[in-house]
Formats: C-alpha cells, sequence, structure tokens
C-alpha cells in the first residue's frame, strides 16, 4: 500500500509511520508546516516531503495522473484540520486514516459522511483502546451480565509543560479543550464498552481540567481529566508523567501499558477490511461536543473525587 502523510512533524506521527512500515507499507510523500521532521529517515528516508500545502497537492496529484495513485492517506494534522485534510484524501481517490478525534463537532461527521458517498471512499479512525487485550476482555466479561447497571471511576492525567497552552492544543478552537484533546478515546472506549450514552453532566471545564458524570446504557461514569502535572498521585510525583486509572465496581483495570503497539493493530485492521468507520467515532465525538458547550452543573456526588477540589 502506498501512503501519504499529513503531519509529520507532530507527536504522533512516528506511530503511524512505524505502523506502515510494520505493515508493509510504502510512506510515499509527507507534508508539514515545520520542516523537523528527521523521524522520517529511521523509516522512509526516500519519501519526499514539502512544506508547502499547495505543492505536496500537486504532487499527489501527479502521482495519480501518471498511474502511481496513493492508497491511504494518513491525517496527523492539529485537530481542528482533520476535516478538510480527510476532504483532501478522499478527493485525491484515495481511503483515510485519521488521527483522533477524526473531527470536533457532529456535523462534520455529517459532512464527511456525504464526502465517502460522493468519493466512494472510505475514511478510518485511530480508535486503539477497542484493541486493547484489557478492554477486549473486560467487554466480554460485562456482556456476561447484560442487564447489569457499572459503576466506573475513570482518571486520566498527562502532564504538560507551558508550552502546551502556547501550541494549538491549547486553543479550544483548534484543540476541542481538555476533554477533546485527551480524552476522546476515553469516551469512545466508555460507549464501546457500556453501549449508549444516556446522561452528559459536566461539573469541571477549564484550560488544565475537565470532569463529570456520564450514564451510558451499562453504567454510571465518573470521570477527570488533566494535564497537570500536581494532580498526579503522590506514588508517581517524579518517576511517571501519566497516570491513568479505570475502576469497574470498585476494581481497578490495568490497562497502562500496550499502547505503543495498538497503531500498528490498527493499522492492520483496516488493510483487513476491519476499521473503525464514521459510524463508530460519531458518538464520541457528540459526547465531547455537548461536553464544550453544556452548561457547568453544580457540585453534586455525582462529581469525580478529583474534581472536587476545583469546584
Amino acid at each position: 500500500m502506498r501512503y501519504a502523510l499529513i503531519g509529520a512533524a507532530g507527536y504522533i506521527a512516528p506511530r503511524h509511520m512505524r505502523a506502515i512500515k510494520e505493515t508493509d507499507g510504502q510512506l510515499v510523500s509527507a507534508f508539514d508546516p515545520n520542516d523537523s521532521v528527521g523521524i522520517i529517515d529511521s523509516h522512509f528516508p526516500d519519501a519526499r516531503f514539502f512544506t508547502e500545502f499547495e505543492r505536496f497537492d500537486r504532487h499527489i496529484d501527479k502521482l495519480n495522473r501518471r498511474g502511481d495513485a496513493i492508497n491511504f492517506v494518513s491525517v496527523c494534522s492539529p485537530n481542528y484540520l482533520h476535516d478538510a485534510h480527510c476532504r483532501f484524501g478522499l478527493r485525491s481517490g484515495a481511503d483515510v486514516i485519521c488521527e483522533k478525534p477524526m473531527v470536533l463537532n457532529p456535523w462534520n461527521v455529517d459532512g464527511l459522511c456525504e464526502m465517502e458517498e460522493v468519493t466512494g471512499r472510505r475514511i478510518y479512525s485511530i480508535l486503539q483502546l477497542r484493541l486493547h487485550p484489557a478492554i477486549i476482555s473486560l467487554k466480554k466479561k460485562i456482556e456476561q451480565d447484560a442487564d447489569k447497571i457499572h459503576d466506573v471511576d475513570l482518571s486520566y492525567i498527562t502532564s504538560r509543560g507551558r508550552w502546551y497552552q502556547v501550541s494549538w492544543k491549547g486553543d479550544v478552537h483548534k484543540s476541542g479543550g481538555v476533554a477533546t484533546n485527551i480524552g476522546v478515546h476515553f469516551y469512545d472506549m466508555l460507549g464501546f464498552l457500556f453501549g449508549k450514552c444516556l446522561r452528559n453532566v459536566v461539573h469541571l471545564r477549564n484550560e488544565h481540567h475537565a470532569g463529570g458524570y456520564l450514564e451510558f446504557k451499562r453504567a454510571r461514569v465518573r470521570w477527570f481529566l488533566s494535564v497537570d502535572s500536581r494532580d498526579l498521585p503522590e506514588s508517581v510525583q517524579g518517576k511517571l508523567s501519566t497516570y491513568r486509572s479505570i475502576t469497574v465496581d470498585g476494581r481497578e483495570i490495568e490497562f497502562s501499558g500496550g499502547f505503543t503497539d495498538l497503531h500498528t493493530e490498527s493499522y492492520r485492521s483496516i488493510l483487513s477490511g476491519e476499521g473503525f468507520g464514521l459510524d463508530q467515532v460519531r458518538p464520541s465525538i457528540e459526547i465531547v461536543s455537548q461536553i464544550r458547550d453544556i452548561s457547568l452543573a453544580p457540585k453534586s456526588e455525582d462529581a469525580h473525587f478529583l474534581s472536587r477540589r476545583y469546584l
């Protein structure tokens, strides 16, 4: 398979390059306005690279017209550009593999559905937690008692320095805010495990934190997200920069490891015809869009214990 990659200088791009290589693909062309892309040499040193989108667009068009078309466009650009870059991939006659969040709002999903119909191509999202062995095992256990309503606590703290708020990630209009930027795959995971989201309450929402309460068909979920290192538990302060915890009915589910290979597994799934498309993406996009826009609820017993210190 022949690939083009948009957003080659970003944090997540090396995982896509590795996934392309480990699934025997070829990265033909890459684009990023930032030229700090030496990582390409570790994977595809012969790939063409562009810092101007217009020249990248022209190159992809030339490849198409001479019979060397791209099969996939991998999108690793800032969140607010995913929609436009997915459209570019479809118009170029390629299928698209897009990092999460695929888009920022549900109506963007509607537009991409129309583009799929017009072009006959597909868009796939990286929803890697659905492929994590611990999550798959948990899903099987939940399905054994389909009538039970579970109590869930989710905490995710990933330290970010002062640069974070200066970058596009600190701009809610570009990243979607904390809940969208670092949390969308967790909301997808919760829907994957517990079914349709029935209620969405937000207690905390600022540039560093978000917290709230979600009711799914088979779960009541208290959640807390943070990019502030001061929220890390004392047991990991100074040792780790990231802390993930999910408890189901008081039992801790260990899924801290096993993340680094999941992009490759995602690519394998897509290449085998089992990737996650727009229908699977929509529920989590609806959740994060609501979290961004709904009014904050007053402090209540439903608030996550880590949120309460900020309420």
